[in-house]
């Protein structure tokens, strides 16, 4: 009998995201816009899946502004907003919303129990991603759809640059200070690994522009996307660092009217769990024309040769 595979390393510690959440429920309304973005994003995406679903669940769901809007234009008959800190739960019941506190790494919903998942802005908090999206798969139901959006690895590159080039300047080594991030491959592969059909994963690279770099650290502390290693994982961040990171990002990272940009990626996923009737790819070699001549075949006689 072959031993269970060891659980990932702990990067983040979920007690402490939890209480973080809990004290920035009052205020995320002023510093949501990313978010914003998102639910937008994915409420128009299900607009455009013919379906409509019976019973949804929101992790990481904040307010519930977005299974609010599901329940609201018919897209969804129930959804549960699910989140760990009870102030939003709170913000949810007021919405007339059914609430669960829920952490997306410990889904404790039986299998086969939603029509659809949903995870904006929530998943790259997550230790063991691949574990997650096996267990999101399991909860739904034959045929039935997760959504999701989470930060990824061109996220805040401008401040990775600066951080890492004034902590090595100057104390000559170089601790964690940033949370790492999959990339868009990565989720690709991680969906078909789960066992999702038909997985899609695409991106959304965001700049905001800043009247100062201080002003980006406000707005990730009121977003609740500061890092938040476990215990031992990394070590505080000297203000003579912070200060000399400041300096350079002003430097490098400036607009000619004094502003300075920062960039987010956002990697949008999208995946079925298996069921009857879906269309299945074609199993490799199995084609009747190879790819190279339908481009051939399908090229205008006038299109100039490719370099």
């Amino acid at each position: 009998m072959k031993a269970p595979p060891p659980a990932p390393p702990a990067i983040f510690d979920s007690a402490r995201l939890a209480a973080r959440r809990q004290r920035i429920a009052a205020t995320f309304a002023d510093y949501d816009f990313l978010r914003q973005r998102v639910i937008d994003d994915l409420e128009s995406r299900l607009a455009d899946t013919p379906r409509t679903f019976g019973r949804g669940l929101e992790l990481g769901a904040a307010g519930g502004e977005l299974s609010a809007r599901l329940l609201a234009s018919g897209k969804a008959a129930a959804m549960i907003a699910a989140d760990t800190a009870p102030a939003f739960a709170d913000l949810a019941k007021a919405r007339g919303l059914e609430t669960a506190e829920a952490d997306a790494e410990r889904l404790a919903f039986p299998d086969a129990s939603f029509d659809l998942v949903l995870a904006p802005l929530t998943l790259h908090w997550i230790n063991d991603l691949p574990g997650t999206l096996v267990r999101i798969r399991n909860i739904l139901k034959p045929d039935g759809l997760f959504l999701g959006a989470l930060f990824a690895a061109g996220t805040l590159s401008e401040l990775r640059e600066v951080l890492t080039e004034a902590e090595t300047e100057l104390t000559g080594g170089l601790a964690p200070r940033l949370s790492p991030l999959p990339g868009l491959r990565d989720m690709a592969a991680l969906l078909q690994r789960a066992g999702f059909a038909l997985p899609v994963a695409d991106r959304d690279t965001v700049t905001v522009r800043y009247r100062d770099p201080f002003r980006l650290l406000t707005d990730l502390k009121g977003m609740g996307e500061r890092a938040a290693f476990a215990s031992g994982a990394a070590r505080p961040l000297p203000r003579r660092v912070l200060a000399r990171a400041l300096e350079l990002y002003a430097q490098r990272h400036g607009d000619p009217d004094g502003r300075v940009r920062a960039t987010f990626e956002i990697v949008h996923v999208s995946g079925w769990s298996p069921g009857p009737g879906q269309p299945q790819p074609l199993k490799p070699g199995s084609g009747k024309v190879s790819l190279a001549r339908a481009i051939r075949e399908s090229r205008p006689e006038s299109d100039p040769p490719s370099d």
